[in-house]
Protein backbone atom coordinates (compact mmCIF):
# COMPACT_ATOMS: atom_id res chain seq x y z
CA UNK A 1 0.00 0.00 0.00
CA UNK A 2 1.42 3.32 -1.38
CA UNK A 3 1.38 6.05 1.45
CA UNK A 4 2.05 9.90 1.15
CA UNK A 5 5.83 11.38 0.37
CA UNK A 6 6.22 13.01 3.58
CA UNK A 7 9.74 14.04 5.73
CA UNK A 8 7.21 14.70 9.03
CA UNK A 9 7.22 12.07 10.97
CA UNK A 10 4.27 12.34 12.60
CA UNK A 11 2.38 13.03 9.05
CA UNK A 12 1.15 9.22 8.91
CA UNK A 13 -0.49 9.58 13.19
CA UNK A 14 -2.18 12.68 11.84
CA UNK A 15 -3.69 10.75 9.10
CA UNK A 16 -5.05 8.39 11.31
CA UNK A 17 -7.09 10.42 12.80
CA UNK A 18 -7.75 13.39 10.21
CA UNK A 19 -9.36 11.52 7.48
CA UNK A 20 -9.13 13.67 4.03
CA UNK A 21 -12.08 15.74 2.52
CA UNK A 22 -13.83 15.17 -0.54
CA UNK A 23 -15.01 18.35 -1.42
CA UNK A 24 -18.49 16.13 -1.68
CA UNK A 25 -21.95 18.00 -2.36
CA UNK A 26 -24.69 16.71 -1.22
CA UNK A 27 -28.00 17.31 -3.82
CA UNK A 28 -29.25 14.16 -3.56
CA UNK A 29 -29.42 14.32 0.19
CA UNK A 30 -30.87 17.54 0.66
CA UNK A 31 -33.74 17.41 -2.52
CA UNK A 32 -35.28 13.86 -1.73
CA UNK A 33 -35.29 13.26 1.89
CA UNK A 34 -37.97 10.64 2.11
CA UNK A 35 -35.83 8.17 -0.49
CA UNK A 36 -33.21 7.69 1.54
CA UNK A 37 -31.95 6.19 4.93
CA UNK A 38 -29.09 8.26 6.62
CA UNK A 39 -26.63 5.68 7.70
CA UNK A 40 -23.12 5.41 8.74
CA UNK A 41 -20.75 2.83 7.66
CA UNK A 42 -19.54 -0.61 9.26
CA UNK A 43 -16.02 0.05 10.81
CA UNK A 44 -13.90 -2.64 9.29
CA UNK A 45 -10.64 -4.25 11.58
CA UNK A 46 -7.87 -3.69 9.18
CA UNK A 47 -8.50 -1.77 5.69
CA UNK A 48 -5.80 -2.25 2.94
CA UNK A 49 -5.38 -1.05 -0.71
CA UNK A 50 -6.32 -4.18 -3.01
CA UNK A 51 -6.51 -1.95 -6.00
CA UNK A 52 -6.92 1.69 -6.68
CA UNK A 53 -7.80 3.76 -10.02
CA UNK A 54 -5.41 6.54 -9.81
CA UNK A 55 -6.80 7.77 -13.34
CA UNK A 56 -10.30 7.73 -11.92
CA UNK A 57 -9.01 9.84 -8.92
CA UNK A 58 -7.25 12.03 -11.29
CA UNK A 59 -10.50 12.94 -12.67
CA UNK A 60 -12.21 13.34 -9.82
CA UNK A 61 -9.62 16.01 -8.86
CA UNK A 62 -9.10 14.09 -5.57
CA UNK A 63 -5.25 14.03 -3.84
CA UNK A 64 -3.83 10.50 -5.27
CA UNK A 65 -1.58 10.62 -2.20
CA UNK A 66 -3.97 11.26 0.37
CA UNK A 67 -6.25 8.93 -0.74
CA UNK A 68 -3.38 6.30 -0.46
CA UNK A 69 -2.48 7.15 3.02
CA UNK A 70 -3.60 5.38 5.93
CA UNK A 71 -6.59 7.50 6.72
CA UNK A 72 -7.07 7.75 3.00
CA UNK A 73 -7.73 3.90 2.85
CA UNK A 74 -9.83 4.14 5.96
CA UNK A 75 -12.61 6.88 4.07
CA UNK A 76 -12.16 4.54 1.02
CA UNK A 77 -13.30 1.14 3.58
CA UNK A 78 -16.20 3.39 5.36
CA UNK A 79 -13.79 3.27 8.68
CA UNK A 80 -13.99 6.81 8.49
CA UNK A 81 -15.85 8.94 6.94
CA UNK A 82 -14.34 12.05 5.75
CA UNK A 83 -15.56 14.91 7.94
CA UNK A 84 -17.14 16.22 4.32
CA UNK A 85 -19.25 13.07 4.06
CA UNK A 86 -22.81 12.34 4.39
CA UNK A 87 -23.90 8.43 4.50
CA UNK A 88 -26.89 7.08 3.03
CA UNK A 89 -28.62 4.52 2.06
CA UNK A 90 -30.88 4.87 -0.59
CA UNK A 91 -34.53 3.37 -1.40
CA UNK A 92 -35.76 1.71 -4.27
CA UNK A 93 -38.28 -0.82 -5.62
CA UNK A 94 -37.32 -3.24 -8.37
CA UNK A 95 -38.74 -5.93 -10.68
CA UNK A 96 -36.26 -9.01 -9.95
CA UNK A 97 -36.73 -11.64 -12.82
CA UNK A 98 -40.17 -9.89 -13.43
CA UNK A 99 -41.46 -10.59 -10.11
CA UNK A 100 -42.25 -6.88 -8.26
CA UNK A 101 -40.24 -6.41 -4.77
CA UNK A 102 -41.56 -3.07 -3.40
CA UNK A 103 -38.78 -2.59 -1.17
CA UNK A 104 -35.24 -3.42 -1.66
CA UNK A 105 -32.31 -0.29 -1.83
CA UNK A 106 -28.57 -0.35 -0.82
CA UNK A 107 -28.85 -3.27 2.11
CA UNK A 108 -25.14 -3.25 1.71
CA UNK A 109 -24.20 0.10 -0.03
CA UNK A 110 -24.19 4.20 1.35
CA UNK A 111 -23.66 6.75 -0.83
CA UNK A 112 -21.15 9.26 0.78
CA UNK A 113 -21.94 12.07 -1.19
CA UNK A 114 -21.46 13.89 -5.10
CA UNK A 115 -18.04 15.13 -6.83
CA UNK A 116 -18.11 17.69 -9.48
CA UNK A 117 -15.21 16.33 -11.73
CA UNK A 118 -12.72 17.85 -13.72
CA UNK A 119 -14.92 17.87 -16.53
CA UNK A 120 -17.99 19.47 -14.52
CA UNK A 121 -19.80 16.01 -14.45
CA UNK A 122 -21.84 15.73 -11.19
CA UNK A 123 -20.71 11.98 -10.00
CA UNK A 124 -21.62 9.71 -7.18
CA UNK A 125 -18.87 8.42 -4.41
CA UNK A 126 -20.76 5.13 -2.97
CA UNK A 127 -19.23 1.95 -1.01
CA UNK A 128 -20.70 -1.04 -1.82
CA UNK A 129 -20.10 -4.20 1.30
CA UNK A 130 -19.74 -1.47 4.02
CA UNK A 131 -22.43 -3.21 5.96
CA UNK A 132 -26.10 -4.03 6.96
CA UNK A 133 -28.39 -1.07 6.34
CA UNK A 134 -32.56 -0.66 7.15
CA UNK A 135 -32.88 -2.00 3.53
CA UNK A 136 -30.71 -5.18 4.42
CA UNK A 137 -32.92 -8.24 3.73
CA UNK A 138 -31.61 -10.95 5.62
CA UNK A 139 -27.47 -10.51 4.57
CA UNK A 140 -24.76 -9.63 6.26
CA UNK A 141 -24.12 -6.35 5.02
CA UNK A 142 -20.24 -7.56 3.35
CA UNK A 143 -18.98 -8.32 0.57
CA UNK A 144 -16.43 -10.33 -0.26
CA UNK A 145 -13.02 -9.64 -2.35
CA UNK A 146 -13.73 -11.73 -5.72
CA UNK A 147 -16.75 -9.96 -6.56
CA UNK A 148 -15.61 -6.42 -5.47
CA UNK A 149 -12.90 -6.75 -7.64
CA UNK A 150 -15.07 -8.35 -10.72
CA UNK A 151 -16.46 -5.13 -10.57
CA UNK A 152 -13.40 -3.12 -10.89
CA UNK A 153 -12.24 -5.09 -13.38
CA UNK A 154 -15.58 -5.51 -15.66
CA UNK A 155 -16.04 -1.59 -14.84
CA UNK A 156 -13.04 -0.71 -16.66
CA UNK A 157 -13.09 -3.07 -19.56
CA UNK A 158 -16.10 -1.12 -20.06
CA UNK A 159 -14.95 1.89 -19.86
CA UNK A 160 -11.95 0.91 -22.12
CA UNK A 161 -14.27 -0.10 -25.39
CA UNK A 162 -16.18 3.04 -24.49
CA UNK A 163 -19.74 1.92 -23.15
CA UNK A 164 -21.45 3.80 -20.46
CA UNK A 165 -20.21 2.56 -17.16
CA UNK A 166 -20.41 3.01 -13.48
CA UNK A 167 -16.06 2.29 -12.37
CA UNK A 168 -14.60 1.82 -9.19
CA UNK A 169 -12.44 4.23 -7.48
CA UNK A 170 -11.07 1.52 -5.04
CA UNK A 171 -11.56 -1.88 -3.84
CA UNK A 172 -9.97 -2.02 -0.02
CA UNK A 173 -9.49 -5.44 1.91
CA UNK A 174 -11.45 -5.22 4.98
CA UNK A 175 -8.73 -7.51 7.44
CA UNK A 176 -11.65 -9.69 8.29
CA UNK A 177 -13.22 -12.92 6.79
CA UNK A 178 -17.19 -13.19 5.64
CA UNK A 179 -18.67 -16.96 5.43
CA UNK A 180 -20.23 -17.55 2.37
CA UNK A 181 -20.09 -21.32 1.37
CA UNK A 182 -16.42 -20.71 3.19
CA UNK A 183 -14.45 -18.26 4.74
CA UNK A 184 -13.42 -15.18 1.97
CA UNK A 185 -11.51 -12.60 2.97
CA UNK A 186 -14.09 -9.13 3.30
CA UNK A 187 -13.78 -6.14 1.02
CA UNK A 188 -15.59 -2.23 -0.24
CA UNK A 189 -15.73 -1.41 -3.52
CA UNK A 190 -15.53 2.33 -3.94
CA UNK A 191 -17.92 2.84 -6.72
CA UNK A 192 -18.55 6.05 -9.10
CA UNK A 193 -21.58 6.93 -10.97
CA UNK A 194 -23.22 9.82 -12.88
CA UNK A 195 -25.88 8.93 -10.26
CA UNK A 196 -27.71 6.07 -8.61
CA UNK A 197 -30.59 6.76 -9.52
CA UNK A 198 -32.68 3.91 -11.16
CA UNK A 199 -35.93 2.87 -12.99
CA UNK A 200 -36.33 1.50 -9.28
CA UNK A 201 -36.08 4.53 -7.56
CA UNK A 202 -38.75 5.90 -9.11
CA UNK A 203 -41.00 2.90 -9.07
CA UNK A 204 -40.44 3.43 -5.15
CA UNK A 205 -41.26 6.52 -5.31
CA UNK A 206 -44.62 6.35 -7.03
CA UNK A 207 -45.48 3.61 -4.77
CA UNK A 208 -45.65 5.60 -1.53
CA UNK A 209 -48.32 7.45 -3.05
CA UNK A 210 -46.56 10.95 -2.11
CA UNK A 211 -47.26 13.00 -5.39
CA UNK A 212 -45.00 15.41 -3.81
CA UNK A 213 -42.18 13.42 -3.46
CA UNK A 214 -42.58 12.02 -6.79
CA UNK A 215 -42.72 15.65 -8.23
CA UNK A 216 -39.14 16.28 -6.86
CA UNK A 217 -37.66 13.41 -7.88
CA UNK A 218 -38.52 13.98 -11.60
CA UNK A 219 -37.18 17.63 -11.05
CA UNK A 220 -34.36 16.46 -9.38
CA UNK A 221 -33.65 13.80 -12.41
CA UNK A 222 -34.25 15.31 -14.71
CA UNK A 223 -32.06 18.47 -14.12
CA UNK A 224 -28.76 16.69 -13.18
CA UNK A 225 -29.48 14.11 -16.27
CA UNK A 226 -31.29 16.35 -18.76
CA UNK A 227 -30.23 20.02 -18.37
CA UNK A 228 -31.44 21.03 -21.19
CA UNK A 229 -35.16 20.73 -19.75
CA UNK A 230 -34.20 23.00 -16.95
CA UNK A 231 -37.19 25.85 -16.70
CA UNK A 232 -39.82 24.01 -18.04
CA UNK A 233 -42.75 22.82 -16.67
CA UNK A 234 -42.74 19.94 -14.80
CA UNK A 235 -44.52 17.76 -16.97
CA UNK A 236 -42.69 18.74 -19.49
CA UNK A 237 -39.43 17.33 -17.79
CA UNK A 238 -40.87 14.32 -17.14
CA UNK A 239 -41.59 13.66 -20.47
CA UNK A 240 -38.41 15.21 -21.44
CA UNK A 241 -36.74 12.61 -18.86
CA UNK A 242 -38.63 9.91 -20.41
CA UNK A 243 -37.36 10.18 -23.52
CA UNK A 244 -33.67 10.68 -22.74
CA UNK A 245 -34.16 7.21 -20.65
CA UNK A 246 -35.04 5.53 -23.48
CA UNK A 247 -32.45 7.06 -26.21
CA UNK A 248 -29.81 6.28 -23.15
CA UNK A 249 -30.81 2.48 -22.19
CA UNK A 250 -31.06 2.23 -26.27
CA UNK A 251 -27.82 3.07 -27.13
CA UNK A 252 -26.24 0.87 -24.30
CA UNK A 253 -27.74 -1.84 -25.27
CA UNK A 254 -26.76 -1.77 -28.88
CA UNK A 255 -23.71 -0.75 -27.24
CA UNK A 256 -23.26 -4.27 -25.14
CA UNK A 257 -24.31 -6.50 -27.84
CA UNK A 258 -22.02 -5.08 -30.44
CA UNK A 259 -19.26 -6.57 -27.99
CA UNK A 260 -20.78 -9.75 -27.04
CA UNK A 261 -21.45 -8.65 -23.45
CA UNK A 262 -24.70 -10.14 -21.19
CA UNK A 263 -25.66 -8.12 -18.36
CA UNK A 264 -26.90 -11.32 -16.75
CA UNK A 265 -29.69 -9.25 -14.18
CA UNK A 266 -31.29 -6.28 -16.05
CA UNK A 267 -33.92 -5.92 -13.32
CA UNK A 268 -34.84 -2.61 -12.86
CA UNK A 269 -33.50 -1.61 -9.69
CA UNK A 270 -30.02 -2.21 -12.43
CA UNK A 271 -31.47 -0.26 -14.74
CA UNK A 272 -29.84 3.23 -14.60
CA UNK A 273 -31.27 6.73 -15.39
CA UNK A 274 -27.95 8.23 -16.58
CA UNK A 275 -27.48 5.06 -18.98
CA UNK A 276 -24.40 3.44 -17.15
CA UNK A 277 -23.89 -0.18 -17.14
CA UNK A 278 -23.98 -0.69 -13.34
CA UNK A 279 -23.81 -4.32 -11.18
CA UNK A 280 -21.66 -6.87 -12.76
CA UNK A 281 -22.68 -9.82 -10.96
CA UNK A 282 -23.34 -11.97 -12.93
CA UNK A 283 -22.05 -10.48 -16.20
CA UNK A 284 -19.79 -12.49 -18.60
CA UNK A 285 -18.88 -12.37 -22.78
CA UNK A 286 -19.99 -14.24 -25.32
CA UNK A 287 -17.66 -16.93 -26.33
CA UNK A 288 -19.08 -18.79 -28.86
CA UNK A 289 -21.98 -16.93 -30.82
CA UNK A 290 -25.55 -17.92 -29.57
CA UNK A 291 -27.72 -15.59 -28.93
CA UNK A 292 -29.72 -17.78 -26.71
CA UNK A 293 -26.61 -18.02 -24.06
CA UNK A 294 -27.48 -17.63 -20.47
CA UNK A 295 -24.51 -17.69 -18.19
CA UNK A 296 -26.38 -16.44 -14.94
CA UNK A 297 -27.08 -19.51 -12.35
CA UNK A 298 -30.29 -18.06 -11.62
CA UNK A 299 -31.57 -17.22 -15.10
CA UNK A 300 -33.31 -20.56 -15.40
CA UNK A 301 -35.80 -19.58 -18.02
CA UNK A 302 -33.66 -17.36 -19.94
CA UNK A 303 -35.20 -14.09 -18.96
CA UNK A 304 -31.61 -12.37 -19.85
CA UNK A 305 -29.94 -14.44 -22.42
CA UNK A 306 -27.93 -12.38 -24.83
CA UNK A 307 -30.64 -12.17 -27.54
CA UNK A 308 -33.64 -10.75 -25.57
CA UNK A 309 -31.59 -8.07 -23.96
CA UNK A 310 -33.25 -5.58 -26.44
CA UNK A 311 -36.85 -6.39 -25.57
CA UNK A 312 -36.17 -6.24 -21.88
CA UNK A 313 -34.70 -3.07 -22.02
CA UNK A 314 -38.17 -2.09 -23.62
CA UNK A 315 -39.91 -4.00 -20.84
CA UNK A 316 -37.92 -2.58 -18.20
CA UNK A 317 -38.37 1.33 -19.95
CA UNK A 318 -42.21 0.16 -19.84
CA UNK A 319 -42.08 -0.09 -15.95
CA UNK A 320 -40.55 3.62 -15.55
CA UNK A 321 -43.43 4.80 -17.83
CA UNK A 322 -46.27 3.67 -15.44
CA UNK A 323 -44.78 5.90 -13.02
CA UNK A 324 -44.85 8.64 -14.70
CA UNK A 325 -48.45 8.42 -15.71
CA UNK A 326 -49.56 11.22 -12.84
CA UNK A 327 -46.66 13.45 -13.90
CA UNK A 328 -46.42 14.05 -17.30
CA UNK A 329 -50.58 14.81 -17.51
CA UNK A 330 -53.26 14.95 -15.42
CA UNK A 331 -55.38 12.99 -17.81
CA UNK A 332 -53.91 9.72 -17.65
CA UNK A 333 -55.13 8.94 -21.32
CA UNK A 334 -53.07 12.00 -22.64
CA UNK A 335 -50.05 11.24 -20.73
CA UNK A 336 -50.15 7.41 -21.79
CA UNK A 337 -50.46 8.89 -25.37
CA UNK A 338 -47.39 10.71 -24.61
CA UNK A 339 -45.19 8.26 -22.97
CA UNK A 340 -46.52 5.65 -25.26
CA UNK A 341 -45.10 7.59 -28.00
CA UNK A 342 -41.67 8.14 -26.55
CA UNK A 343 -41.08 4.43 -26.13
CA UNK A 344 -42.18 3.33 -29.39
CA UNK A 345 -39.03 5.62 -30.20
CA UNK A 346 -36.77 2.65 -29.02
CA UNK A 347 -36.67 0.21 -31.14
CA UNK A 348 -36.59 2.66 -34.05
CA UNK A 349 -32.69 3.67 -31.67
CA UNK A 350 -31.75 0.60 -30.41
CA UNK A 351 -32.08 -0.75 -34.38
CA UNK A 352 -30.61 2.02 -35.30
CA UNK A 353 -27.44 2.22 -33.14
CA UNK A 354 -27.32 -1.63 -33.44
CA UNK A 355 -26.80 -1.44 -37.04
CA UNK A 356 -24.13 1.64 -37.29
CA UNK A 357 -22.55 -0.78 -34.76
CA UNK A 358 -22.36 -3.96 -37.02
CA UNK A 359 -21.97 -1.54 -40.27
CA UNK A 360 -18.32 -0.43 -38.82
CA UNK A 361 -17.65 -3.57 -37.20
CA UNK A 362 -18.31 -5.36 -40.63
CA UNK A 363 -16.60 -2.40 -42.84
CA UNK A 364 -19.20 -1.92 -44.98
CA UNK A 365 -19.57 0.88 -47.29
CA UNK A 366 -23.30 2.03 -46.18
CA UNK A 367 -25.90 0.89 -48.27
CA UNK A 368 -29.37 0.57 -47.52
CA UNK A 369 -30.18 -0.12 -44.04
CA UNK A 370 -32.67 -3.45 -45.34
CA UNK A 371 -29.18 -4.57 -47.27
CA UNK A 372 -26.78 -3.59 -44.19
CA UNK A 373 -29.15 -5.44 -42.04
CA UNK A 374 -29.30 -8.83 -44.11
CA UNK A 375 -25.35 -9.02 -44.43
CA UNK A 376 -25.11 -8.80 -40.82
CA UNK A 377 -27.52 -10.70 -39.80
CA UNK A 378 -25.88 -13.49 -42.05
CA UNK A 379 -22.81 -13.23 -40.36
CA UNK A 380 -24.25 -13.92 -37.19
CA UNK A 381 -26.14 -16.82 -38.68
CA UNK A 382 -23.15 -18.54 -40.25
CA UNK A 383 -21.39 -17.46 -36.53
CA UNK A 384 -24.20 -18.82 -34.56
CA UNK A 385 -24.39 -22.25 -37.10
CA UNK A 386 -20.50 -23.30 -36.89
CA UNK A 387 -19.89 -22.36 -32.83
CA UNK A 388 -17.53 -19.27 -34.13
CA UNK A 389 -15.86 -17.11 -31.38
CA UNK A 390 -17.74 -13.70 -31.24
CA UNK A 391 -14.89 -11.03 -30.82
CA UNK A 392 -12.24 -13.20 -32.95
CA UNK A 393 -14.79 -13.20 -35.68
CA UNK A 394 -14.83 -9.90 -36.48
CA UNK A 395 -10.60 -9.42 -36.72
CA UNK A 396 -10.49 -12.61 -38.67
CA UNK A 397 -12.55 -11.15 -41.19
CA UNK A 398 -10.12 -8.16 -41.30
CA UNK A 399 -7.23 -10.40 -41.44
CA UNK A 400 -8.58 -11.73 -44.32
CA UNK A 401 -8.50 -8.44 -46.52
CA UNK A 402 -4.99 -8.17 -46.13
CA UNK A 403 -4.18 -11.89 -46.62
CA UNK A 404 -6.64 -12.57 -49.46
CA UNK A 405 -8.08 -15.47 -47.92
CA UNK A 406 -10.94 -16.62 -46.19
CA UNK A 407 -10.98 -16.43 -42.64
CA UNK A 408 -10.91 -20.48 -41.26
CA UNK A 409 -14.64 -20.00 -40.15
CA UNK A 410 -15.60 -20.41 -43.91
CA UNK A 411 -14.33 -23.11 -45.07
CA UNK A 412 -15.12 -23.50 -48.85
CA UNK A 413 -17.47 -26.80 -48.31
CA UNK A 414 -20.32 -24.25 -46.30
CA UNK A 415 -22.02 -23.54 -49.46
CA UNK A 416 -23.86 -20.73 -47.25
CA UNK A 417 -20.41 -19.51 -45.84
CA UNK A 418 -18.48 -18.97 -49.00
CA UNK A 419 -21.81 -16.93 -50.67
CA UNK A 420 -21.88 -14.34 -47.39
CA UNK A 421 -17.88 -14.56 -48.01
CA UNK A 422 -18.18 -13.38 -51.43
CA UNK A 423 -21.49 -10.85 -51.11
CA UNK A 424 -19.55 -9.06 -47.82
CA UNK A 425 -16.20 -8.35 -50.34
CA UNK A 426 -18.20 -6.59 -52.59
CA UNK A 427 -19.42 -4.22 -49.96
CA UNK A 428 -16.09 -3.53 -48.81
CA UNK A 429 -13.28 -0.97 -49.86
CA UNK A 430 -9.04 -1.43 -49.11
CA UNK A 431 -9.55 0.57 -46.19
CA UNK A 432 -11.91 -1.43 -44.61
CA UNK A 433 -9.74 -3.63 -42.37
CA UNK A 434 -7.90 -0.23 -40.95
CA UNK A 435 -11.69 0.78 -39.94
CA UNK A 436 -12.60 -2.35 -38.41
CA UNK A 437 -9.55 -2.93 -36.54
CA UNK A 438 -10.09 0.48 -34.70
CA UNK A 439 -13.76 -0.96 -33.64
CA UNK A 440 -13.53 -4.91 -33.39
CA UNK A 441 -11.32 -5.30 -29.30
CA UNK A 442 -8.72 -8.10 -29.55
CA UNK A 443 -9.32 -8.14 -25.25
CA UNK A 444 -11.83 -8.57 -23.72
CA UNK A 445 -12.71 -9.78 -20.45
CA UNK A 446 -12.68 -13.48 -20.85
CA UNK A 447 -14.52 -15.74 -18.70
CA UNK A 448 -11.49 -18.15 -18.15
CA UNK A 449 -8.83 -15.47 -17.55
CA UNK A 450 -11.02 -13.53 -15.38
CA UNK A 451 -12.04 -16.56 -13.25
CA UNK A 452 -8.15 -17.32 -12.66
CA UNK A 453 -7.12 -13.47 -11.73
CA UNK A 454 -9.88 -13.78 -9.33
CA UNK A 455 -9.14 -17.07 -7.58
CA UNK A 456 -5.25 -15.88 -7.74
CA UNK A 457 -6.68 -12.62 -5.55
CA UNK A 458 -8.64 -14.80 -2.97
CA UNK A 459 -5.38 -16.20 -2.49
CA UNK A 460 -3.71 -13.58 -1.72
CA UNK A 461 -1.93 -12.71 -5.00
CA UNK A 462 -3.31 -9.41 -7.18
CA UNK A 463 -0.67 -9.63 -9.75
CA UNK A 464 -3.11 -11.48 -12.35
CA UNK A 465 -5.91 -8.59 -12.02
CA UNK A 466 -3.10 -6.25 -12.66
CA UNK A 467 -2.13 -7.31 -15.42
CA UNK A 468 -5.52 -8.18 -16.98
CA UNK A 469 -6.96 -5.04 -16.00
CA UNK A 470 -3.62 -3.35 -17.96
CA UNK A 471 -4.40 -5.43 -20.91
CA UNK A 472 -8.07 -4.47 -20.75
CA UNK A 473 -7.18 -0.84 -20.92
CA UNK A 474 -5.97 -1.31 -24.34
CA UNK A 475 -8.76 -3.82 -26.41
CA UNK A 476 -8.07 -2.53 -29.91
CA UNK A 477 -4.55 -3.41 -29.53
CA UNK A 478 -2.37 -6.55 -29.91
CA UNK A 479 0.89 -5.20 -29.22
CA UNK A 480 3.22 -7.57 -27.24
CA UNK A 481 -0.08 -8.54 -25.10
CA UNK A 482 0.81 -12.13 -24.64
CA UNK A 483 -1.72 -14.34 -27.46
CA UNK A 484 -3.22 -15.86 -24.25
CA UNK A 485 -5.80 -13.21 -23.79
CA UNK A 486 -6.97 -13.01 -26.99
CA UNK A 487 -7.90 -16.95 -27.28
CA UNK A 488 -11.47 -17.98 -25.78
CA UNK A 489 -11.26 -20.68 -23.17
CA UNK A 490 -10.26 -24.20 -23.56
CA UNK A 491 -12.43 -26.96 -23.13
CA UNK A 492 -11.19 -28.35 -20.14
CA UNK A 493 -13.15 -25.03 -18.54
CA UNK A 494 -15.97 -26.26 -19.26
CA UNK A 495 -19.43 -24.68 -19.15
CA UNK A 496 -19.52 -21.44 -17.39
CA UNK A 497 -21.88 -19.77 -15.09
CA UNK A 498 -21.84 -16.89 -12.89
CA UNK A 499 -23.85 -15.31 -9.47
CA UNK A 500 -24.85 -12.62 -8.59
CA UNK A 501 -21.87 -10.94 -6.60
CA UNK A 502 -21.78 -11.52 -2.81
Amino acid sequence: MRRSCTDDPYADIVSVVAPPSFGFEHTFADGLDGLYAEWAPAPVPHPELAVFNESLASELGLDIDHLQSTAGVRALAGDAAPPDARPLAQAYSGHQFGGYSPRLGDGRAVLLGELVDNAGVRRDLHLKGSGRTPFARGGDGKAVLGPMLREYLFGEAMHALGIPTTRALAVVTTGESVTRETALPGAVLARVASSHLRVGTFQYAAATGDAELMDRLVRYAAERHVPAATGETLAEQAAALFAHVVDVQAALIADWMAVGFIHGVMNTDNVTISGETIDYGPCAFLDAYDAATVFSSIDHGGRYAFGNQPAIGAWNLARLAETLVPVVDDDPDRAVQTLTAALEQYPLRFGGSWLTHMRTKLGLVPGSDDDDREVAEGFLAILERREIDFTNAFRDLATSLRTGAPPSFMPVDDDGATSWYHGWLERVDRDAAQRMDAVNPVHIPRNHLVEEALAAATDGDLAPITTLVEVLGRPFERGDVDGRFAQPAPDSFGPYRTFCGT
